[in-house]
Formats: structure tokens, C-alpha cells, sequence
């Protein structure tokens, strides 16, 4: 037997023929599946055959092909005879493994109920649901959405597979932040449960002796007055003015603890009455210090008298201590159409604007925001008393009427303080 060898050359030339062959295959069934062509002439014993594709299949595929989701066609019995690429993708398998094998196998054992539930449903009406789709390498939740699909060869089921992993993993971190915030506000209910018992003892325990302190001290310096040295009545005087000074301190951390309780009884009531009862009290500082005050018109608006009327005394008290030497205080009170575009967003509630503006020592403009923190202070003690935290009371209050609170100033010139407040308060 002869045996015929051939060249390099001709060894090469074959694998190109193939090669060519192959692509050509390759685009042709492309070209089958994304509809490019409605017909096929194929050569067999019989001479050359003229193939054509059905209109509604071709159109079928150019759609499912430009799917991002997986889609599938059944039969009556549940076969695949039909499915695009992206649900190759999906189940890891080649398209040519996975055209005529039952849907059913792709289901996860623990969704066969709710698939076969689905898919007889899908037969008379569209049906929509979750099951798991499970490959030889990975299960994925996917949503389902059924309805039936009429083509030439009949009636058959349509099915469009959306991957649900981004949602399932958005699910769990959301739960995941959920129960950490949970957990956050528990040990912050604690935590404000901790600062109020704390409060509590401040306001009792701590106050006694610090009574005792003070009872002894004015004691000893009426009662010995004369047999004091003057560095020993100095001293004295320090102890009563710091144990003073402390009783303050307590009852204002007293006074701020306590805002953090559930107090909404708000009602309406004329600021107007609320400003004439703080000046009242103010009577005779004011006319010790010759200060003018000036009041206009104000609303009647929804607020808890008491908070208010707190604030309007920490604001009133702090425009008569930084006061400029030798000037005599002045504070303007009024109702302010706006407040260059900081108040809070309307939601299409009426919102009213109160100013108060002093002649006093002012401020650095770059302090507004810090001043209303806890214990901040822009002068030593020895200067002008007080402890830091009246502006802060302030603030709270006024965010709990859902309000805001802003401060202006400018050394030597003076400050303002313009509260926004709602003039409703929605407690429904």
C-alpha cells in the first residue's frame, strides 16, 4: 500500500482550509441564532436544500439573544427547546448541553414545589416568583417571571430569569445595619438612662453637702468676722463664691440631662407673654445695669412654654453679662421675615423667625457654631461668670421644637441670635 506524504507546506495549508471552514460555521450558526438570516441552502446526496426560519422564532431570537437576563423556552413536557446565551452564562454549561433537557433540573430540590406551583400557573396566566437555580458549581437566586409565548409550532412557555444576588446581598447588609443600629440605640437608651441617674444624684446627693459647704462658710464669716485675717477672710470669700458657682453648674447639667426625656407637650401660646414674664424676673438687673430693651410684635406659635421661656432667659441673660465697658446694654427683640436661606426646610409648614440683637462685647464670627457646645467658653471665669452650658440648653430645646438656632457676631460690635421655629408642632 502506497502511502502518501505530504509536505509541510501542504500540512499547513489544510489547517488554514479548516480553520476558515470553521469560523465560517461558527458565524453561520451566529448568524442563525441572532436572526441575521432567514435561510439556508444546504448540499447533501439529494443536491442542494433550501432551509428557511420561521418569522416569529427569528424575531424571538434577536430578542432574547439582546437580553442582560437569562430566557429560556419550554415545551409542554417542561424540555428546554430554546435559550439564550446569558442563561449559559447563568448555569455555567455550554448552550449545546443545555437545549433539550428538562427545565426542572436546574431547580434547586428545596424550590421544586414552588416552581412546579409557577409553572403550571404559567400556563393560563403570567406568574411572577423566586426560586434558587442551582449549577454544578453555584446556586443563584433568581425571580421567574412566566408567561406563554405563541409560535409557530404552537403554544409554548416563555421564562425570563433575573438574577437576584445584588438584591439578596443589599438585603443582608441592610439587615446587617439595621441590627447594628439596634444594637447602637439600646446601648445609647442606656447610656442617657446612665447620664439621667447620674443627674439625679447630682442634683440630690452632691447638692447637700454642698449646702453644708456654703451654710458653714457664710457661717464662720458672720460668725468671726473680726478675728479673720484679711488673707483668711479672702480665702473664705473664694470657697463661698466657687461652692456658688458649682450649685449653678449642677442644675444647669441637671437642667440639660433632663431634655433628653419625652416632653412634648406643646401649646399655643403668645411669645409676647413669655418675653414680658422673662424681663419681669429681669427687673432689677435691668436697672442696675441701665440696659434698654426693645420688644416688637410677636407671633403666638405652638411651643412648650416652659423649654421657651428658658431659652429666652439664657439668651436675655448672656446679652446683659458681655456687656462693653462703660456702655450701657441695649437688646432689640423681633420677628424677622427671613434669615438669609438657613432655616430649615419648610415642607410646607409656616415657619416664624425671632431675632435678638445686642450692643455687647460680640463675638469672632468663626465661633457661631462652636459656641453652642457643651462647657464651650470664649472667656475665662474670672472675666464673666457663667458655665458654658446655657447656650447649649438652648440649642437642644430649640431642636426638639424642630427648629434651629443661629448665632451672628462681631467683636466690639455685638450679637445676634435668630431662633427659627415652626409655628405648629406635628406631634401626631
Amino acid at each position: 500500500m502506497e502511502t502518501t506524504h505530504k509536505s509541510t507546506d501542504e500540512l499547513l495549508a489544510e489547517i488554514e482550509n479548516l480553520k476558515i471552514q470553521l469560523e465560517e460555521a461558527n458565524d453561520t450558526i451566529e448568524a442563525i441564532r441572532t436572526g441575521q438570516v432567514d435561510a439556508l441552502i444546504v448540499k447533501s446526496d439529494n443536491g442542494h436544500e433550501l432551509y428557511t426560519l420561521k418569522s416569529a422564532d427569528q424575531t424571538y431570537r434577536v430578542f432574547i439573544e439582546k437580553m442582560t437576563e437569562g430566557a429560556v423556552t419550554l415545551n409542554r413536557d417542561g424540555i428546554i427547546v430554546y435559550s439564550n446565551s446569558q442563561f449559559g452564562k447563568m448555569v455555567g454549561l455550554p448552550l449545546s448541553k443545555i437545549t433539550g433537557i428538562f427545565f426542572s433540573s436546574f431547580i434547586s430540590p428545596g424550590d421544586e414545589n414552588t416552581y412546579e406551583d409557577l409553572i403550571s400557573r404559567g400556563w393560563t396566566e403570567d406568574s411572577k416568583g423566586e426560586v434558587l437555580l442551582s449549577s454544578a458549581t453555584k446556586v443563584i437566586p433568581v425571580q421567574l417571571s412566566i408567561t406563554t409565548l405563541e409560535l409557530d409550532e404552537g403554544t409554548s412557555l416563555s421564562i425570563i430569569l433575573t438574577d437576584l444576588t445584588p438584591q439578596k446581598q443589599t438585603q443582608l447588609l441592610l439587615k446587617a445595619n439595621n441590627e447594628k443600629l439596634q444594637q447602637m440605640n439600646h446601648e445609647l437608651e442606656l447610656s442617657n438612662h446612665d447620664l439621667q441617674q447620674f443627674a439625679s444624684v447630682a442634683s440630690h446627693d452632691l447638692q447637700e453637702p454642698l449646702r453644708k459647704i456654703q451654710i458653714f462658710s457664710n457661717f464662720l464669716k458672720e460668725r468671726f468676722a473680726t478675728d479673720l485675717t484679711q488673707e483668711a477672710s479672702a480665702y473664705l470669700d473664694k470657697i463661698i463664691s466657687s461652692s456658688q458657682r458649682m450649685k449653678v453648674l449642677i442644675i444647669d447639667i441637671l437642667s440639660y440631662s433632663q431634655l433628653s426625656q419625652e416632653d412634648n407637650s406643646y401649646v399655643f401660646t403668645d411669645l409676647n407673654v413669655l418675653i414680658n414674664e422673662v424681663l419681669e424676673d429681669y427687673e432689677i438687673l435691668l436697672k442696675e445695669k441701665k440696659a434698654s430693651i426693645i420688644v416688637d410684635p410677636l407671633p403666638s406659635i405652638e411651643v412648650n412654654p416652659g423649654q421657651m421661656r428658658q431659652v429666652f432667659q439664657n439668651i436675655i441673660s448672656n446679652a446683659l453679662k458681655f456687656i462693653r465697658k462703660d456702655t450701657p446694654p441695649y437688646i432689640r427683640i423681633s420677628a424677622n421675615p427671613g434669615v438669609d436661606g438657613n432655616e430649615p426646610a419648610t415642607n410646607n409648614e409656616s415657619f416664624c423667625y425671632l431675632s435678638f440683637k445686642d450692643n455687647g462685647i460680640g463675638f469672632d464670627d468663626k465661633f457661631a457654631r462652636t459656641i453652642f457646645t457643651l462647657f464651650r467658653r470664649l472667656h475665662t471665669k474670672d472675666k464673666f461668670e457663667g458655665t458654658g452650658i446655657g447656650l447649649a440648653i438652648s440649642k437642644k430645646i430649640i431642636e426638639k421644637h424642630r427648629g434651629n438656632i443661629i448665632a451672628k457676631g462681631q467683636e466690639g460690635v455685638g450679637s445676634e441670635f435668630i431662633i427659627v421655629l415652626p409655628t405648629r408642632q406635628n406631634t401626631f
